[in-house]
């Protein structure tokens, strides 16, 4: 049979064996919590508690010291999304509406306390997509993760570790390195680094090479450059909040922005200042980027602004949030410098969950609001204003791929985004999460689009971990 017949079917998890597992077991699972980056996730704590089945499955011991264990988990997620007049209206589909389905399972194996060895395989599907899978959503089966961790440093105030192999990457708040969540597809690098952390400071150093995602089974291919480099620090203050430092280098022999197409190399350096939880949230960040593009040199900035309250202590534990970003684009063609902000490896949906602009020449204020409507459903409200920073360049889409050219029109508003989302926690391992999207077109885009049409986009996702 071939391997595209199997689309549909759940090849990598039994999804009915995990749910009977579930709950057979729920009653006596021992507390966790599942990370974005599941190669955070620690088991040892189950050392003396793997008497229970769930719990043999993620602290398996394999020598009688216990210090030799391997710890399984792995995720199912199924979405439906449906699309009225993507892009404006641009590509003359109308309504679109498709499934998505994203599998994956990994291991880590613990070989003593100073050698790791964590995998995991990933699928992600599509069915329905009328103008075919994008980018974002179709990877049918690929190694996601394959790297060895080794400890120089192994105290309890103080470790240093190096890794090496392919490996996702998630830093900040996501708005230059993120792991991609939102979307189906995720990304991944392959590379090494180098990991510190002592007291309330941690500093990791990274060499890598971007994996480029394509839809088959294991044909995902490593770029045999190194194009993504640097250094993020984070120091925790404690009271105070957290600060971020970082410096990223990347490089591409094929950037392509309004003001042409060439290779690139550049360097950002950037800090943030945040906090969450009770009371007052803050999340300030700045970054600058330098460089070369072609004979042009860069010249780039932004700077994000996120201030708020959580009210912890009267009913739904509401919060309320203001937001604004400043990023640049290019002034001019002819000045022999490039001003368009690069983003990149961004998170999808930095600005709503399905975002149809992104992180480049763009000026936002964004409010929005949270409430706890039980214990178990979360729902968040989002009204998102965008104008163009720059007449002279164009919109881009949420990757930072240049979307539409720009500099034809003088018109600066782009239009207004207004977004509802609700989150249901079953309990820790299954969730249900669904929104709306409207999309409110403004002068630009009616400008540079020919009949061009405000859009509405719905999504409903089912995702279970173990």
């Amino acid at each position: 049979m071939k391997f595209s017949r199997l689309r549909s079917a759940h090849y990598i998890l039994s999804v009915k064996t995990i749910i009977f597992l579930l709950f057979l077991f729920s009653e006596n699972l021992s507390a966790q919590s599942f990370k974005l980056l599941r190669y955070d996730e620690n088991y040892e704590y189950l050392k003396d508690s793997s008497d229970i089945f769930y719990n043999s499955v993620k602290f398996l011991p394999l020598n009688e010291k216990k210090d030799i264990y391997l710890s399984f988990g792995g995720e199912a997620r199924y979405e439906y999304a449906d699309f009225n007049n993507e892009d404006w209206g641009r590509l003359n589909i109308g309504h679109n509406n498709f499934f998505l389905q994203r599998y994956d399972l990994h291991g880590d194996l613990h070989l003593g306390k100073n050698i790791r060895v964590f995998s995991q395989i990933r699928s992600a599907l599509q069915n329905g997509r009328k103008n075919g899978s994008r980018g974002i959503d179709e990877d049918q089966l690929s190694v996601q993760n394959l790297f060895i961790d080794a400890n120089l440093v192994n105290k309890t105030d103080q470790k240093l570790t190096f890794r090496l192999g392919r490996q996702e990457l998630d830093y900040g708040s996501g708005r230059l390195i993120s792991v991609r969540e939102g979307p189906n597809a995720r990304l991944s690098f392959t590379g090494a680094k180098v990991m510190y952390s002592h007291k309330n400071v941690s500093v990791d150093a990274f060499a890598m090479m971007a994996d480029s995602i394509n839809a088959g089974v294991f044909d995902n291919k490593i770029s045999k450059q190194l194009n993504l480099w640097g250094v993020y620090s984070k120091i925790i203050f404690p009271q105070a909040g957290n600060l971020d430092l970082y410096y990223i280098g990347t490089r591409r022999d094929e950037s392509v922005f309004e003001s042409g197409t060439a290779k690139e190399k550049r360097h950002t350096i950037g800090g943030r200042f945040w906090k969450y939880g009770g009371g007052l949230i803050y999340n300030l960040e700045a970054a600058y980027q330098f460089g070369s593009f072609g004979d042009q040199r860069i010249s780039a900035w932004t700077a994000s602004v996120d201030i708020g309250y959580l009210f912890e202590n009267i009913p739904f534990r509401p919060s309320i949030n203001l937001r604004n970003d400043y990023i640049s684009g290019d002034q001019s063609k002819d000045d022999g410098k490039l001003q368009t902000f690069n983003p990149l490896y961004p998170k999808g949906g930095y600005f709503g969950f399905s975002p149809q602009i992104g992180p480049v020449n763009l000026i936002d204020i964004h409010p929005y609001a949270t409430l706890d409507l039980t214990s178990k459903l979360k729902m968040q409200m989002d009204v998102v204003f965008n104008w163009r920073y720059s007449l002279q360049d164009g919109v881009y889409r949420p990757s930072g791929v240049l979307n539409r050219p720009g500099s034809s029109s003088h018109k600066r508003y782009i239009g207004t985004a207004y977004l509802t989302n609700f989150t249901y926690s079953f309990n820790r391992y299954f969730s249900l999460v669904s929104g709306i999207q409207y999309f409110r077109k403004g002068v630009f885009i009616e400008e540079i689009i020919p009949n061009a049409k405000s859009g509405v986009f719905y999504n409903i996702r089912l995702g279970f971990k173990f």
